[in-house]
């Protein structure tokens, strides 16, 4: 779906909303539709002169003036924003809330319409166009609203449809997801220097590796597992490896890992409900 002439407006002006408004104007949109509000002048000016987007002191103006509006808040300030806000917002919107934890049910009820809401969980390589995002659909969204939100998130990485019930399970997923990357980032760098590699070589190649293994996955369709058996030829170095993967637990200790962040995130959910 094109994006072309829609007015999209961040309430909210922090690092998300920054990463979602450089996508959109990477992917062709003109900053001139684009909107953002936020509690800081100074963060204001600088998406202003930065992007060049349209800003607003005023979360009000900005959900009048938008066809698009990204919740982009913390989550313990959402009600706050949506008892200012959601007596305007009109049918013809779509709401998409970007905020970790908030349920659409939720969001609904501060709104005086039947207004389409959208809830997406996206994660932070969103900053650098490499975000996995999943989101799911309100009551009153349709088949314009999805696609909406697909385009907009798909400008900083990939994005998936799932039932509302499976989002804690994307939080535990792909929303930790690059923090477990990240342990196993500076593991492997450790292990380079433990085995003679200067530091900085060390973090360079398993960074480009982490990057190429996943880039291999994403372009070539292929399961892991058989692009694992290409690597692993008989008797060499890296089934040596995966023999000490194996051995300590790294598959069950991963599943483990996502398994404790979903069962918090659905925690966090329900104090938030």
């Amino acid at each position: 779906m094109s994006l072309t002439g829609l007015a999209i407006g961040c309430l909210g002006g922090g690092a998300m909303a920054q990463a979602l408004l450089t996508g959109l104007i990477k992917s062709g949109i003109q900053a001139r539709n684009l909107y953002a509000s936020d509690t800081r002048r100074e963060r204001l000016e600088f998406l202003h002169r930065e992007l060049g987007v349209h800003t607003r002191e005023s979360n009000k103006d900005l959900v009048k003036e938008s066809d698009v509006v990204i919740l982009a808040v913390k989550p313990q300030v959402v009600e706050e924003v949506l008892k200012e806000t959601g007596g305007i917002f009109q049918p013809q919107q779509t709401l998409i809330s970007i905020a970790a934890g908030i349920t659409t049910q939720f969001i609904e009820s501060f709104l005086a319409q039947p207004v389409p809401v959208v809830r997406v969980m996206p994660n932070t390589p969103c900053l650098l166009g490499a975000g996995a995002s999943a989101l799911c659909l309100g009551t009153h969204a349709g088949v314009r609203d999805r696609e909406r939100a697909m385009a907009i998130f798909s400008a900083v990485g990939r994005a998936v449809e799932v039932p509302e019930g499976l989002m804690d399970a994307v939080t535990g997923l792909s929303g930790s997801g690059p923090a477990y990357m990240y342990v196993i980032l500076e593991a492997l760098a450790d292990a380079g220097v433990r085995v003679g590699l200067p530091r900085d070589v060390a973090l360079l190649l398993s960074a480009q590796t982490m990057l190429g293994a996943a880039r291999m996955v994403l372009e070539t369709n292929e399961h892991p597992g058989r692009l694992k058996n290409m690597v692993t030829t008989p008797g060499g170095t890296a089934i040596a490896g995966v023999f000490a993967l194996e051995e300590g637990g790294l598959r069950v200790t991963l599943m483990r890992a996502v398994e404790e962040a979903t069962r918090r995130s659905r925690e966090l959910s329900s104090g938030l409900k």
